[in-house]
């Protein structure tokens, strides 16, 4: 068994051209080196900021803990709020984030060996 607490878990900048607006942090759960079949971690979006259209050579488990924010495809947007649950198959062009006046936070879930590529 291994027990993470949040606040001890650096929030680092999540920075690169996949996101954009103000700043985005990400808290990584796990080590890439941690021997598990899936990559978990937070990311909080400051109000105005979300990342391109993308996808995942996997399916993505969002679960929002925090704020509303959005999740969308080629077929439209979402309105997601704390407690939301989202399953994006891999494959899927889709972005997410907060790009409206409040900010949000989500745990994402892929799987270990998962590539991301920007769309946009």
């Amino acid at each position: 068994m291994k027990v993470v607490t949040m606040r001890d878990v650096p929030a680092l900048p999540a920075t690169g051209a996949l996101f954009t607006g103000t700043p985005v942090s990400r808290q990584a759960i796990f080590q890439p080196d941690d021997t598990r079949s899936f990559n978990f971690a937070i990311v909080n979006f400051s109000a105005g900021s979300r990342n391109k259209f993308h996808s995942h050579t996997s399916d993505q488990i969002l679960v929002v803990t925090e704020g509303t924010g959005t999740v969308a495809t080629d077929a439209g947007e979402q309105t997601v709020t704390a407690g939301d649950v989202i399953l994006i198959p891999a494959g899927e062009k889709h972005w997410h984030g907060a790009p409206g006046a409040t900010p949000m936070s989500h745990i994402t879930i892929t799987a270990k060996d998962s590539k991301t590529t920007q769309l946009e």
